[in-house]
């Protein structure tokens, strides 16, 4: 009957007769339609509560939904939704040390297929009275996290039980560029010397120059926003626990990543690698000058005047 009435009176000449544009028409009637969309929404939102709106859209179209940001934004404001904001981070890298530093290789290599890049970094969490340490590897190509490590310390050995983790996991072939800040825990001799045990090329990024670690930068604010500042953690056994689920459930197999056009990072990198066969690069263990600035040749340069250890 509703079919017959539009045909005999056409939405638009209906509209012109009351003076009102036609879109008035279909905004009630989608408003009349949005309880089911109201209902997924605050399922995914319940699952994921610190989705944004651009996540919220590709959730809900991989479910099915035909619909577009126009009108998930607006039920997001009828619902009230927000986004909370993360907090400060506390510098936690020490680059005065005698140890070698090496050239920044991402600023002419770009990740393309797994075990090519790896990003590594440290940050800091807050465990009631006192901070817990977090030392991360990511896959440069899927963002994927590939190893993690918590620990009471900034000590060489949280970074080293992150690498051993991501090592085992993933038995990369020779060759895996492994890219981090200039850290004391990443220039160390027990670093390097596992880095060189597997054949992997070590690169540093310049003084006061995050950007090629971006991928992990991003990793660790999503981290800290969606999983640390929602939660309160008992001991280091239960924040363990919780990061666990976070990382390899979670972060890894579900949440939608934006650069990898909105999929997971073991989908992209399962999509991806579809008759991709990686091959080793080109493996040299040397003291780099190439890629360092006249300033840091200078220094290279005067500390092998002064003979001092390379580790």
């Amino acid at each position: 009957m509703i079919d017959q009435m539009k045909q005999d009176y056409p939405v638009r000449a209906v509209c012109e007769a009351l003076d009102c544009p036609p879109s008035t028409y279909y905004y009630r009637s989608q408003a009349a339609s949005d309880d089911d969309l109201i209902t997924a929404i605050e399922d995914v939102l319940m699952r994921r509560p610190f989705y944004g709106y651009r996540r919220v859209i590709k959730q809900l179209q991989r479910q099915g939904w035909p619909v577009g940001e126009t009108r998930v934004r607006r039920v997001l404001k009828v619902m009230g939704h927000t986004v909370k904001v993360g907090r400060v981070r506390v510098r936690t890298t020490d680059s005065s040390y005698p140890h070698w530093r090496y050239p920044n290789l991402l600023k002419r290599l770009k990740p393309k297929y797994p075990n090519h890049v790896w990003v590594a970094d440290i940050t800091y969490l807050r465990l009631g009275w006192r901070f817990i340490y977090l030392a991360v590897i990511l896959d440069g190509f899927s963002r994927k996290v590939v190893g993690w490590a918590l620990d009471k310390t900034l000590a060489t050995r949280l970074p080293l039980s992150a690498l051993h983790q991501a090592i085992a996991g993933r038995q990369p072939l020779p060759g895996v560029v492994h890219h981090s800040d200039r850290g004391i825990q990443y220039a160390s001799g027990a670093y390097v010397q596992l880095l060189r045990q597997h054949q992997m090329i070590p690169s540093m990024s310049r003084p006061a120059n995050p950007y090629d670690n971006a991928s992990c930068e991003s990793f660790l604010k999503t981290l800290k926003r969606e999983e640390i500042y929602a939660n309160t953690y008992r001991d280091l056994e239960h924040l363990r626990m919780n990061m666990a689920a976070f990382i390899d459930q979670y972060y890894n197999r579900i949440r939608l990543h934006s650069a990898l056009g909105y999929r997971p990072p073991e989908e992209f990198e399962q999509a991806m690698t579809s008759g991709i066969t990686p091959g080793a690069a080109a493996l040299q263990f040397f003291r780099p000058t190439e890629g360092f600035s006249s300033e840091e040749r200078s220094e290279e340069a005067e500390r092998e005047t002064r003979k001092t250890p390379v580790c």
